[in-house]
Parts: structure tokens; sequence; C-alpha cells
């Protein structure tokens, strides 16, 4: 192993193995620990989504009751109706999957354009939120080294995470644990105290509420509310993560994800709710460079039995935990997202190379290209959250309401075949509303003041998933064709046991892949130009364990089946016709370097050997052909070379369709 290998496993770790029923135990999450690392996007936000809501009234803050009950309630609703995208989707990609099966392939690809879009802003805004929080317990002098913090921290969840989410997730808990227990104890406390104002809130609060109404009109006390509500739309944000990766989770999948959705809503709901209340029974003034939270929370620990001291100790342990608890919030970012591009990569909307397992059985090209498209967001706004916040929210809601749009229209579709289809419709038709009506706010307050921006790089991503998507399909076209033209169907007895090979002879070692046809071409290319050359022939083919693969231990299983038949399929043609052969197979996220440990073997037992592979050639090769496809076969003829060894391309050419024949005249 050389010194770069040996570094990159210090730092990743060791190499697992997709068929070692270990594998899946070392990273799966239970329940408790997904609600740690799924549920820190929405606990998170009531770090400033309750904050926005509040101020939003203005001077009429006795509506911030009826705001506290909405929150918590909207929480449980959208909660419920996600639990019935867990049901139907078990196999993850959440939103994504819903707006495609539900609606169609093209309401799939804006749900997942906005998801990515949304992770992104995640990562970027929850890292310099957090830093903001940090950084305002410091000297004004700290502040230059803010962005280069930011930086170093998003570079630190990037390595964290291609180590494995179970690894992750591990190191960021204690933030968790300590951010929510220190705020249901302020919540509880905070409440307690102000227990008799309790006893007269509710019809202070209704009969406040009929007097305004009767001075400025009902219209205007229930837009002043909605408002209100919409504003604080980021609160709900982070909901839709479990059901984006549920694939992520312990079996039995869809009750491990039932159990994390309810921790993650009660968790959600009791603080975002009660920090709202807290705010009203405490009566929370907007301090200049200070947050609602941190005033409320500094008059609540001064109220104990112990010194000045002690209470600004203990705010700057909530404070920091807060700041913690953002950054384990970018932390979903990197698990969503990458899950969301995986479930797009297996419907080709986007490069396939991102279904792709590391040999730690992480989407490791996704957290690349979240972690660094959150650099450059970071870069580009300075960290500025006030900017981030403009660009946040609008795209997660446009997910849910697809995705409620969807399962309305199914349980609706549904009502004929399941008694039970009025409560599911019920709950998504609720959540739709909601869902809508808040996104119509969202784009009415935000657009002009920079959503237009998010709009339009939501569309630039959508755009360049159809250029991808229509390369890919053209491509798929292709290499049916290559399959009907070149792939013998077996005039021979497939049951022909493999002649046994002779190692002094020369070999031809063939690298084959999932199409026969493009096989069975190489296969009679060397046949054709090197008659009588090869006493034996290696046929070595590797099966590559994505995302969708590893998800389904079915699928796994029908992995292997579909590589043993294809090896079968050109052995039994070589012993028909009297040729030698041995097979070897392989099986991992990186089918190159699967590749590149199997060779040395072959190259053992045929030391006087050349390696063949075919390559599909396209009519203008260009710098996309090249990205969107892995380029196996010049990859190791790179890497042979620098071994000394020789490997030839053969080029595959698609033949082209026959002209329909021409329909006679009609006279």
């Amino acid at each position: 192993m050389s010194a770069a290998q040996s570094f990159w496993r210090l730092i990743l770790g060791k190499k697992l193995d997709p068929f070692d029923p270990k594998t899946r135990q070392h990273i799966v999450l239970v329940a408790f620990l997904a609600w740690i690392g799924l549920g820190a996007d929405g606990l998170s936000s009531s770090c400033y989504g309750p904050e926005e809501a509040f101020l939003a009234l203005g001077e009429y803050r006795h509506i911030a009751l009826f705001l506290a009950v909405a929150t918590a309630l909207t929480v449980f609703i959208i909660s419920l109706a996600y639990n019935q995208v867990i049901e139907l989707f078990p196999s993850g990609g959440g939103g994504y999957k819903a707006a495609t099966q539900l609606i169609g392939p093209r309401a799939g690809l804006i749900s997942g354009s906005a998801l990515i879009v949304d992770y992104v802003l995640t990562i970027a805004i929850s890292v310099a939120s957090g830093m903001d929080a940090l950084f305002s317990l410091l000297s004004s002098e700290a502040l230059s080294y803010k962005l280069i913090t930011e930086i170093g921290v998003i570079i630190l969840l990037i390595v964290l995470n291609l180590r494995g989410m179970k690894e992750s997730i591990m190191v960021l808990a204690p933030i968790f644990l300590g951010f929510f227990l220190t705020h249901v104890f302020l919540i509880v406390y905070g409440i307690q105290f102000h227990s008799e104002g309790l006893l007269t809130l509710a019809d202070d609060t209704w009969a406040e509420t009929a007097r305004l109404s009767q001075e400025s009109g009902w219209m205007f006390t229930v837009a002043l509310f909605l408002r209100a509500y919409s504003v604080g739309a980021g609160t709900y944000t982070g909901i839709e993560a479990v059901s984006n990766n549920i694939n992520m989770l312990a079996e039995p999948r869809v009750r491990t994800g039932h159990w994390t959705m309810a921790y993650m809503a009660l968790s959600l709901a009791f603080t975002a709710g009660g920090i709202i209340l807290l705010y009203l029974l405490w009566n929370a003034q907007h301090t200049p460079g200070q947050t609602l939270n941190a005033v409320t929370f500094r008059a609540i620990l001064e109220s104990l039995p112990w010194s000045a001291e002690s209470a600004g100790t203990a705010l700057w342990v909530v404070l920091l935990l807060e700041a913690g608890l953002l950054l384990v919030a970018a932390n979903t970012g990197f698990l969503g997202g990458p899950s969301v591009l995986a479930a797009m990569a297996a419907d080709r909307w986007v490069p396939r190379q991102f279904r792709q397992l590391s040999s730690r059985m992480v989407t490791q090209n996704g957290v690349l290209v979240m972690g660094l498209a959150a650099l450059a967001v970071l870069l580009l706004t300075r960290g500025q959250v006030g900017v981030l916040v403009v660009l946040y929210s609008i795209n997660v809601f446009l997910t849910f309401s697809l995705s409620l749009f969807g399962l309305t229209g199914h349980w609706w579709e549904q009502r004929r075949f399941r008694l039970d289809w009025k409560l599911k419709f019920f709950v998504a038709l609720v959540g739709f509303v909601v869902c809508v009506s808040i996104l119509m706010v969202i784009l009415f307050e935000k657009f002009m003041l920079g959503g237009w921006v998010t709009v339009l790089i939501t569309s630039g991503v959508a755009g360049i998933c159809l250029l991808i998507h229509r390369h890919y399909e053209g491509v798929h076209r292709q290499m049916q064709r290559v399959d009907q033209v070149y792939a013998v169907k077996p005039d021979w007895d497939e049951e022909l046991k493999a002649l046994p090979a002779r190692p002094e002879l020369e070999t031809a070692v063939l690298l084959v892949g999932n199409s026969r046809g493009a096989g069975m071409q190489a296969l009679r290319w060397v046949l054709d130009n090197f008659p009588g050359r090869f006493g034996n022939f290696a046929f070595v083919s590797v099966g590559e364990v994505d995302k969708e693969a590893f998800n389904s231990e079915r699928t796994l299983k029908s992995l292997r089946a579909r590589i043993e038949n294809s090896l079968n399929y050109f052995t039994s043609f070589c012993a028909s016709r009297g040729l030698a052969t041995k097979t070897y197979q392989g099986y991992g996220g990186d089918p190159l370097g699967e590749l590149m440990a199997l060779l040395p073997q072959v190259f053992v037992d045929f030391p006087k050997c050349t390696v063949f592979a075919s390559k599909l050639v396209f009519g203008h090769e260009t710098l996309a052909t090249r990205w969107l496809h892995n380029q196996m076969p010049l990859a190791v003829q790179q890497k042979l070379a620098a071994e000394g060894r020789s490997m030839i391309v053969v080029p595959l050419h698609v033949p082209e369709l026959p002209p329909p024949p021409p329909r006679p005249s009609i006279r």
C-alpha cells in the first residue's frame, strides 16, 4: 500500500464488505440515532424560526399564543403526512420519489432540484448562523477569522461524512443532546415560573384579539396572523429528512422511520411552540446584537437562585450549544443531499457517479459535491446570514407542496380499494393546503428581496438535469442496439462446463461489464484479429454495488446472479468452440479499485496475458461525455501502462438502425 493510500485509509477508515451482514449493522441507524442525525435540521430551526414569527407580530404580541399552538400543530400535520411518504417509499428518496411516482417525472425533477439546492443552503446557513452565534461571544477583532472558520468547519464535516454517517452522528450526538436537554429545562422552568399567568392567558388573549378585530377588522387580524405564521416557516424545514433517508435506517425501516418521525415531531413541536410561549410570558423585547432566545434565556437564568456570574456562565453554555446544534444541522445536508442525488442518478437526471458508494459504503461523490457547493455559497455571500435566509425555505415548501399534492391524488385514486383512505386523504389535503399557503406567502414576501435568485438557481439545476437525462436516454438506446446486434442468442448448450485453462499458454483477458453485446463484440474482435494466438480466455467482471443495490438485499443477490449468468454465457460459448476459460468476479462501491485488485491475481495465474476491453465510441466526444461516463477502459489502460503491462481498447461502434421501409402509395 502506497503512502497516499495509507493516509486515506487513516482518514476514511478501513474498507467495508458490502456482502457482509455486519456492514449494514455498522452503518444503519436506530431511531434514536436517526433522530439525532436527521432531526437536528428541524430542531435547529427553533434558534431562528420562532423569533422571525414572533417579531412579525409587532405590537400585537397576544396573538403569539395562537401562533405557538399553530406552529406545534403544523409540525404534527406535516409529520403525519410524511409518514405516508415513508410507508409508500421505504427505499428512500422521500419528496423526490413521491413527486416522481405520484405526479410524474417532471414534477420529480423539480422536487429533486429544489431539494438539492435546499440542502446546499442548509449546510451554508447552518454553518454561517452557528459561527455568528459563536463569534458573538468573542471580541470584534475575531470577526476577521469567521469566514475562514466556516470553511474549516465544512471541510471537517466533509471528512466526517466520508468516514460514514454513523461516525459523523456519534461525534455530534453530545451537542444535540446537550441542546435538547438544556432547552427542555428552560422551557419547562420558564413556563412553570409564570404558571399563575397561564390561568388567565387564554382569556386575555381572546379578549385582546376580539378588541383588535373590532378596531381593525377580522381581515387585518387574520392577515397579521398568517403573515407571522408564514414568516416563521423556517421552523418546519428538516421534517422531510427522514423520508429522504429512510434507506439509512435499521430494519424494519418503516417502523424505525415512524419512531424517528415521532421523536422529531414531538421535540420540534415542544421546542418551537414552547419558545414562542416563553417570548410571550417573559415579555421578550428585541435587543440589537442579541437574539430573542438569548434575551429570554438570560432573564430565565437570572431568575434562578444562583449568582449572576453563574447565570452568565450558564447562558454561555446554552448559546454555545445552540451554535453547536446549527453545525449538527449542517450535517443533515451531507446526509440528505447525497441521498437525493443518488435517487435522481437512478432515474438518469444526474451523472450516474452519484449512485456510487465508496469503500466505506458512503455516497462519496454526493458528499463532496454538497460540501464544495456549500463552500462556494459561503464565499459568494461572505457568510452573511441575512442574505442566506432570503434564499432559504422557498425550495423546501415547494417540495412539501408537490409531495402532499401527489399524496392527495394518490389517496383519492385509492378510495375504491382502501377502507382507510378518508383519514389519509384528509391529512394529506390539509398538509397540502397549509404548505401551499406558506409557499405563496414566502414567495410574495421574499421574491423581490432575493428569493428570485433561489428560483433562478433551481431552474438552472433542473435545466442541466434535463440535458443530462436526454444524453443518458440516447446512450441507453445505443446500448440496447449493441445488445441486439452483437449479443449472440445462445445456439449452444449453456450447461457446458468451462474447459480447464493452461497457464503456460498465452491468455486473452477480457474485461466484461453489464452489456453482453459489448463483451461478445470484444471477444469476436480478438478471435478475428488474433486467430489461434490465445490458448486461454479469462473473463473478469466487477459488480458495482451502488446505493440502490446496497439498500436492498434482494438487489444485491440479483447483482451477483446477473454477473454469474453473464460469465457463464461467455464461458459456455468458448467451451462450445473448444476454448479454455477461467472467470474472475468482484464486488464493491469502487469498480475501478475492485478491478485493479482482481487483475494482479489474474497476472499471477496467467503470466503471458494481454488485457482487452471494449469502449463505446461517441460520434462527438466532448468534455461532457467524458464527465458523464466513468471511462473505465481508459483508466485501467493508464494504470496498467504505469505498471508496464499492455492493454488494448476495442472501439465499440453502434450500428445505425436500418431506415424504415417506404410506405406503399395508395392510389
